[in-house]
């Protein structure tokens, strides 16, 4: 579904997993700010009542989609320039864990959560880096503590030290053409994410919301300031 808006200087982002949680909250803030927005998922009924819950805002665009199948990357990107006709922003939110260990885990998980943390981002990149050389836009990469800190077992936290490497890698690259590149690392926060987990975890968690502040906050400093790296815990979470 879409419904689509605004002017054509209005700038344009393009959100994986952005149906619920952190993804959902930079939606909602784009959107606020005048962007027009893209959001995809895997889940068209919870696209659908992510838009109905907004109020089927004009300049939303939301495409059902695997964020770790090129084709359907791909396919958001173009349905994107078609819609808008540009692209300045795309965030590499997508990603899923299986909350276990390599030594005592289910493999069955892990192929699945690899492919998308790790593949994904790297997909997205591809998919777009042509429009955003165009508008000089920014890639967003939402990445984890856990791939700053070593965690006994932890494969997911193994996918997110991937991506630590893969948004530096990628600045590298794309720095020349006057693409920016921001790692978005988060500590505990209060999301979906802790569904498959059972439970939240203890001590304080920040909201989708204030992640999405700082998301935000990257993809509006001034032409010529990249801003790489942002660590966000909340207080009392030690590692």
């Amino acid at each position: 579904m879409s419904n689509v808006s605004g002017t054509s200087d209005s700038p344009v982002a393009l959100i994986t997993g952005g149906g619920s949680g952190i993804g959902a909250a930079v939606a909602r803030q784009l959107l606020d700010a005048g962007y027009r927005v893209t959001v995809t998922g895997r889940g068209e009924e919870r696209l659908r009542s992510f838009a109905a819950e907004l109020g089927e805002p004009k300049g939303l665009l939301t495409v059902a989609g695997n964020a770790a199948d090129y084709d359907c990357v791909q396919s958001a990107v173009d349905r994107t320039l078609e819609a808008y006709g540009r692209l300045d922003t795309v965030v590499a939110n997508a990603g899923t864990a299986t909350h276990d260990s390599v030594a005592e885990g289910d493999p069955a998980g892990w192929t699945d959560m690899v492919l998308t943390n790790v593949l994904g981002p790297a997909l997205l990149i591809r998919a777009s880096i042509d429009a955003l050389k165009e508008s000089r836009g920014r890639i967003v990469l939402v990445g984890s503590v856990a791939g700053f800190v070593p965690t006994p077992g932890n494969l997911y936290g193994a996918t997110k030290w991937a991506v630590t490497g893969l948004a530096e890698n990628t600045r590298r690259q794309v720095t020349e053409w006057g693409v920016g590149v921001t790692l978005i690392a988060p500590g505990r926060v209060e999301t979906p994410f802790w569904d498959s987990y059972g439970s939240l975890p203890p001590g304080h968690l920040l909201t989708a919301d204030q992640i999405a502040d700082s998301v935000v906050w990257a993809i509006g400093q001034p032409a010529g300031v990249d801003i790489n790296t942002v660590v966000v815990r909340p207080i009392g979470q030690p590692n």
